[in-house]
């Protein structure tokens, strides 16, 4: 039998990655706008970090986890010949989730992830740690990156990942519109 088990005042993220979510909120705040998450391989994570600090619901409006190909066109828009065609792991999908997001909420700030988290669904095209992440605020063009982190370890390659997603929402509230990273369209 499997037993539950809750610690007080313990946070299953690390001290250094709720910082840097506190640093994100509080930008958000400054501005009075609001993010939503579009996540595949990281299973809400990003979410889950944000919401992890207190008073995070006068900014985090939504998170979408759209983890099948069918989460991804039914709650996002996102269209299935853009999957056939470049995959669900590919740049073009990842903005598409952002841009769902943003179309289908009043956010001002869309982050999306996906990836092969591993240990198996890799190809030689698309490897184990291979991730593709987009922010998109309202009105401006995503910015992009790319993780290839390697076969790492399901659980480092989500956690990385959720780290690099706070990282490019930073990016996407410095960017001047029309900037993008990586060379990804």
């Amino acid at each position: 039998m499997r037993r539950a088990f809750f610690c007080l005042g313990v946070s299953m993220f690390d001290p250094a990655d709720i910082a840097e979510a506190e640093r994100l909120l509080a930008r958000l705040r400054a501005t009075r706008w609001t993010i939503c998450t579009a996540e595949s391989c990281t299973g809400g994570l990003i979410a889950g970090l944000l919401t992890e600090v207190p008073g995070a619901s006068d900014v985090v409006d939504r998170g979408f986890v759209t983890y099948s190909n069918g989460a991804k066109t039914g709650l996002l828009g996102v269209p299935g010949a853009l999957i056939e065609g470049h995959g669900a792991v590919s740049a073009e999908t990842a903005s598409a989730m952002a841009s769902g997001a943003l179309l289908h909420s009043p956010c001002d700030l869309a982050v999306a992830v996906t990836g092969v988290a591993g240990p198996g669904g890799g190809s030689p095209d698309k490897p184990v740690g291979l991730v593709h992440l987009a922010a998109q605020l309202r009105g401006r063009t995503p910015v992009f990156h790319v993780l290839r982190l390697g076969d790492i370890g399901r659980s480092m390659v989500r956690l990385e990942t959720v780290r690099a997603a706070l990282r490019l929402c930073h990016q996407a509230l410095d960017s001047d519109p029309g900037s993008s990273t990586d060379g990804v369209p």
